[in-house]
C-alpha cells in the first residue's frame, strides 16, 4: 500500500476520506474524533503533573505576572 493511500483514508474506519470532512470520511467519524477529545479518549498514560509543571506556585498561579 503507498503512503498516498495511507493518508486518504479515515484515520478511524479505514474508508476513503470525503472532501467535505477531510480527514475523515464523514460527518459520524468526525463527531466521534471529537467525543473522543472530549472524553479524554486520546489521554497518553504518565505521572500526574503538579502545578509546578505549568510555571505556578502551591496555588496554581503564576507569582511573576
Amino acid at each position: 500500500m503507498s503512503r498516498a493511500a495511507k493518508t486518504d483514508a479515515c484515520p478511524l474506519c479505514g474508508k476513503p476520506a470525503s472532501a467535505a470532512h477531510k480527514p475523515f470520511c464523514g460527518q459520524g467519524c468526525r463527531d466521534r474524533d471529537l467525543l473522543n477529545w472530549l472524553g479524554n479518549g486520546y489521554r497518553v498514560p504518565g505521572e500526574p503533573a503538579g502545578p509546578e509543571a505549568f510555571g505556578g506556585g502551591e496555588d496554581g498561579l503564576d507569582s511573576e505576572r
